[in-house]
């Protein structure tokens, strides 16, 4: 299947009248002049803006929104509406945010408002789960189109009769990865560390803050491993919770030196990992968020490597 980066690639040479392959290999030339720490899509971008052309409002599918990319413009399916949620600034003004999914026939994406306007037509109902909105100089975001003031947020008489309501997973080499990807791919654990407890909200699932374990809210201890996955291009920082940790094979009522054993028996084996790409904002680095964990299967890969 095509995916973001052929399909922009393909506006491209059409836009500059310059060969695809060209115009692919000044992207590689960009990243290798960057020592790789610009992905392709980003890359892409790059060579764009030397050429002049911008895709600015331009309207495109969901699954042609890039990362970075400033004044996205598209239309789709609002499928889900999520509670609006109340925050306090450091100035002390409340505001609100909410965020909701939005589906084309290619594929769907987080929407993040912030204008009380936005939220408003979601208040009084104008904008509700099943009807077609339109966005105009919506900003990408870590995966996810926000919403200022400035972008433009309508309903739309687009018809969306098919959808995309789960977000298409991509087979990625970790160095191709971008946060807000779904993805799987096959990698060896080279690094783990030791396994961390929180106390979650047991209605959000959520780490429960100060407030709420003071106020009584109901919590419930569930487990957090990290390891670091490397593929052959790039190792990245994995993240598991629950039942991914035990699908590890690692136990929370293992003594000190069981749990220790536990980690050094995953040290180089090879699963195939999905999960979701996410900017970890303490290390200002991207993090997998692991949900689902495969043996590796033999049969099925030589079946693809057509041996």
């Amino acid at each position: 299947m095509e995916g973001s980066y052929e399909k922009i690639l393909s506006k491209l040479s059409k836009s500059s009248g310059i060969e695809e392959e060209e115009i692919d290999r000044r992207v590689e030339a960009k990243r290798s002049k960057l020592s790789g720490l610009i992905s392709r899509e980003g890359a892409l971008q790059v060579i764009a803006a030397e050429l002049g052309i911008s895709f600015d409002n331009e309207k495109l599918k969901i699954d042609e929104l890039l990362p970075g990319m400033r004044k996205v413009h598209f239309s789709g399916k609002v499928i889900t509406i999520y509670p609006i949620r109340t925050f306090t600034t450091k100035s002390g003004e409340e505001g609100k945010v909410v965020n909701m999914i939005v589906a084309d026939e290619s594929s769907n994406i987080k929407l993040v408002l912030w204008d009380t306007n936005h939220i408003k037509m979601i208040e009084d109902g104008t904008v509700k789960e099943g009807v077609s909105v339109e966005i105009l100089s919506g900003n990408m975001r870590q995966g996810e189109v926000h919403m200022g003031s400035f972008a433009e947020f309508k309903l739309s008489k687009e018809k969306f009769p098919e959808v995309k309501v789960e977000r298409p997973t991509k087979k990625k080499d970790i160095q191709e990865f971008n946060v807000g990807d779904k993805i799987n791919t096959r990698a060896f654990v080279v690094q783990a560390f030791d396994l961390r407890f929180f106390n979650a909200n047991v209605q959000t699932g959520k780490k429960a803050t100060e407030e709420e374990i003071s106020s009584g809210v109901a919590t419930e201890k569930k487990a957090i491993l990290n390891l670091v996955l490397d593929d052959g291009t790039e190792n990245i920082r994995a993240v598991f919770f629950n039942e991914m940790v035990q699908k590890m094979g690692l136990s929370e009522y293992s003594d000190e030196e069981l749990m220790k054993q536990q980690k050094e028996n995953l040290l180089g084996k090879e699963f195939v990992f999905g999960g979701n790409v996410r900017m970890n904002s303490y290390f200002n680095t991207p993090e997998l968020i692991v949900d689902s964990i495969d043996e590796i299967n033999v049969e099925r890969l030589i079946d693809e490597l057509d041996i």
